[in-house]
């Protein structure tokens, strides 16, 4: 996500100072970046998170600061009056954060203001599971109140489940690391089910919107994005607008909805507020929304409604490859549907010829992990050969 961002504001030249804090990060060593700081993981040390962007403050008085994770976000919200003495800090207020992150308040509120969604309800006990089962039909989703943390932990957003059993196992698990988990109704459809409404909102302006529909998701059905495609959707602008209304929401977001194949209508998943995956799309068809950012940040320039340019891709090459060849040996005749994004206009999420770095540095993780993992493996294998 912050690679998106630093390439978008490189394109209007404007270099980027990158604080990192995981080992696979990638944006801090393009092209675009004048300076890059490791600090602290928000989530492991806040304090120390929070300290480092403090000590750098007098050295780029003045300059924006641009979350671009969801951690980041809610720190830097949650320390907003803190920072904003040296920054011109790019998120909404604690308060609003909280009612995006902790999805069960979005959730309420769409359902107050009549936005459609999921059915949903935040569990606090196995008891409760038992006290709402019959409300819900499985299959459903057992769904994390904070994805980003849930994710960090288990490397998946949320958990299908089968029948009471796979339920209350998923709620244990969850529960038993101090998460706080959801019970969903599973909206039915496929990847191309999923799209996003992404706006910039500034009081005084008419909204910068792009629209977008997901083609393909790594892992399939709840993954994150590996395609995505530009494309006018009037149907979600006007319950995302009234959603960001009702929240009262300032600056940059991306509202995600799904459309439910029982009867067609596109239901609320989430509200991001901070940059997505697929940020070089929406440069790509003509929006550069750091750089709107960044100007009415720095020089309170109020934006104008851009057009979008529609059929424009973005692909994680890495991601929708690795998913989609043991894909293509199951199922040959899906090869010209998965090549299609390839032929036609689009962008890479991380290659770039133009800006070579990130995408080497990518591919030196993925080789470290395979190693870890064979080696994981193979030690494994020892080990029971040795058992008595």
């Amino acid at each position: 996500m912050a690679l998106g961002v630093v390439r978008s504001l490189g394109q209007a030249g404007i270099p980027s100072i990158v604080v990192h804090y995981r080992d696979d990060d990638l944006a801090h060593v393009s092209r675009h970046v004048a300076r890059e700081i490791t600090v602290p993981h928000p989530e492991a040390d806040e304090t120390g998170f929070i300290g480092a962007l403090e000590r750098l403050g007098p050295s780029v008085e003045g300059s924006p600061l641009i979350p671009a994770s969801d951690e980041t976000l809610v720190a830097a919200a949650r320390h907003k009056v803190v920072l904003a003495r040296w920054y011109r800090v790019a998120c909404p207020d604690d308060a609003i954060a909280e009612r995006i992150v902790r999805k069960e308040h979005t959730y309420t509120l769409a359902e107050r203001i009549g936005v459609p969604a999921p059915r949903t309800v935040l569990v606090g006990s196995e008891d409760d599971l038992e006290r709402h089962r019959e409300a819900f039909s499985f299959p459903c989703l057992a769904k994390p109140s904070q994805s980003h943390l849930y994710q960090d932990l288990f490397g998946r957003k949320m958990v299908r489940v089968e029948d009471m059993d796979e339920l209350v196992s998923a709620y244990r698990e969850a529960a038993e690391v101090g998460f706080e988990m959801m019970l969903q109704e599973l909206i039915p459809g496929d990847d191309r089910s999923g799209v996003n409404y992404n706006s910039f909102r500034v009081p005084g302006a008419a909204p910068v919107e792009f629209t977008a529909a997901k083609i393909r998701l790594t892992p399939r059905s709840f993954g994150p994005p590996s395609v995505v495609v530009s494309r006018r959707i009037p149907e979600i602008v006007e319950p995302a607008r009234r959603l960001l209304e009702a929240l009262g929401y300032e600056g940059y977001s991306c509202v995600e909805f799904k459309r439910d194949a029982r009867d067609g209508i596109y239901k609320l998943m989430e509200v991001n507020g901070r940059f997505n995956l697929s940020s070089l799309l929406m440069l790509r068809a003509g929006i550069n929304f750091p750089w709107l950012v960044y100007r009415q940040l720095m020089n309170g320039e109020l934006p104008e409604p851009i057009d979008q340019a529609e059929g424009i891709h973005w692909i994680d090459g890495t991601k929708d490859i690795a998913y989609g060849i043991p894909e293509l040996v199951r199922r040959p005749a899906g090869l010209l549907d998965f090549v299609r994004p390839y032929a036609r206009p689009h962008v890479f999420a991380v290659l770039d010829r133009r800006d070579p770095r990130p995408v080497v540095v990518r591919y030196r993780h993925l080789v470290r992990r395979g190693r870890a993992v064979v080696g994981s493996r193979i030690a494994g294998v020892v080990r029971r050969r040795r058992a008595p």
